[in-house]
């Protein structure tokens, strides 16, 4: 796929445009130009690959995308696991596009659409009585702190190291350790970031009961809430860890956050409260719940969430939440029409049995080509670790060897597949049996060239 000179530029003439290319050059080559002249690093976030494996894609359909240049992936960053029905599927971009003809976007007032969504979601998430609206799972993150400051009078946050709940100044604490420890001073990740911000977080290694409770007797009258992931990153919650959380908040006042922008209705219907078990008193939802689009949301207790109630501006405990797309009816659209899809029966058995064959035939080839790694997955959660065992904590995930994790990971990319080198990959429910056997194919000749670079 090549661009060809003298395009139609964006106003109609005909004349030399910035895309123009030579008949031998590849599209990447001038897109990149482009970006790296308006873009930071030439990225649309934090990730950023070698220029030998950087890509631009230009569409997706079903588990697959393809590159400007022409080049077919199997998907498994799946929009950061937010696409966990693969690319356009045919009912989210119907009820998508069926909404746009009615509207894309209103504010300052309810829409129909998001008041049927948030019945949806009152009704199918475990722990909620009511939900509030945000845009992000980060936004969503940040409201669900402010909520429990809010509630309870009190002012920090304990989190756990490692875990990523977003890109604002609370959440981006000790996310990225380069060593572990310090507990329970957290660490800032960001220049930029107040210090006062940092003061407010304390830390705290996952699946590390015995420490959360060394913290809470110290520090247990200033602690507003715990947040947790289900799954932080690939490491699961160990058995009772969740539980524990649970005790500890009951016996302490204080309230119980879990992060389920990437587990909820991704584990299964109900969400990692369903598969551990477990009821938090807020819980934080995004990327599924959104179908895609920019839609985020708070559910838990009814009288925390309406501390939030506009009605209540001036008084006592109101909470202040306010976004321009809170609600978008057209993510709203997507999100049922997905809830839709995923409420059918085998929806979920489909998806997580794909996962689980899929980490068998890939530990089979790793230990073909005695490789010391194994493969983990949760559900429809996976990734390729460098370890001997299932990981219970950042600093197992540092002691690891992450650069042979990247550079195994780099090869799978040159192979068709889509994975962020050292990064947690999802399963969609559109994969197939092909798709199988395409990746395990691909892994084995990564592998092969793996062990010939050493």
């Amino acid at each position: 796929m090549q661009l060809k000179s003298n395009q139609t530029t964006g106003d109609g003439n005909r004349g030399r445009s910035s895309m123009e290319v030579t008949e031998t050059q590849p599209v990447s080559q001038s897109l990149f130009e482009m970006a790296e002249s308006t873009l930071p690093g030439a990225g649309l976030g934090g990730y950023s690959l070698a220029r030998d494996i950087r890509l631009i894609y230009s569409h997706g359909q079903g588990s697959r995308m393809w590159d400007v240049d022409g080049k077919e992936y199997i998907d498994y960053v799946g929009g950061a696991g937010a696409l966990i029905l693969g690319h356009s599927h045919p009912a989210v971009i119907r009820a998508s596009q069926e909404q746009m003809a009615r509207g894309a976007h209103m504010f300052g007032s309810l829409n129909d659409v998001a008041i049927r969504l948030a019945e949806r979601l009152v009704r199918d998430i475990p722990c909620a009585e009511k939900i509030a609206y945000s845009t992000t799972g980060s936004e969503a993150t940040a409201y669900a702190m402010r909520l429990s400051r809010a509630y309870t009078g009190r002012s920090k946050i304990l989190k756990f190291e490692g875990a990523y709940h977003g890109n604002h100044d609370y959440a981006i604490v000790s996310t990225f350790p380069r060593e572990t420890g310090h507990y329970p001073q957290g660490q800032a990740d960001s220049h930029g970031q107040p210090a006062a911000t940092v003061s407010t977080m304390l830390v705290a290694p996952y699946n590390d009961l015995e420490a959360v409770k060394g913290i809470v007797r110290e520090h247990g009258r200033e602690i507003a809430a715990i947040i947790a992931e289900p799954v932080q990153r690939i490491i699961p919650a160990k058995p009772g860890f969740l539980h524990g959380l649970r005790k500890i908040c009951d016996d302490h006042d204080i309230l119980l956050i879990l992060d389920e922008v990437v587990t909820g209705f991704r584990l299964g219907y109900g969400g990692g409260q369903d598969w551990f078990d477990v009821r938090p008193d807020l819980a934080t939802y995004g990327k599924v719940v959104g179908g895609g689009g920019p839609l985020s949301c708070i559910a838990g207790r009814a009288e925390i969430i309406d501390l939030a109630d506009p009605g209540k501006r001036g008084q006592d405990g109101y909470t202040y939440l306010n976004g321009t797309l809170h609600g978008n009816p057209v993510a709203s659209a997507a999100t049922l029409a997905m809830l839709d899809e995923l409420s059918r029966d085998g929806c979920y058995r489909r998806m997580n049995q794909y996962a689980d064959e899929l980490c068998r035939a890939c530990q089979q080839v790793l230990d073909k080509y005695a490789i010391p790694a194994i493969v983990e997955n949760t559900g429809s959660l996976w990734q390729i670790l460098f370890m001997d065992k299932t990981p219970e904590n950042m600093s197992d995930m540092l002691n690891s060897d992450q650069a042979a994790m990247r550079r195994l990971d780099t090869g799978l990319m040159k192979q068709g597949q889509y994975v962020l080198p050292g990064v947690r990959r999802f399963v969609s429910a559109v994969h197939t049996e092909q798709d199988l056997e395409e990746t395990v194919r691909g892994l084995d000749d990564a592998c092969r060239a793996f062990n010939r670079t050493g």
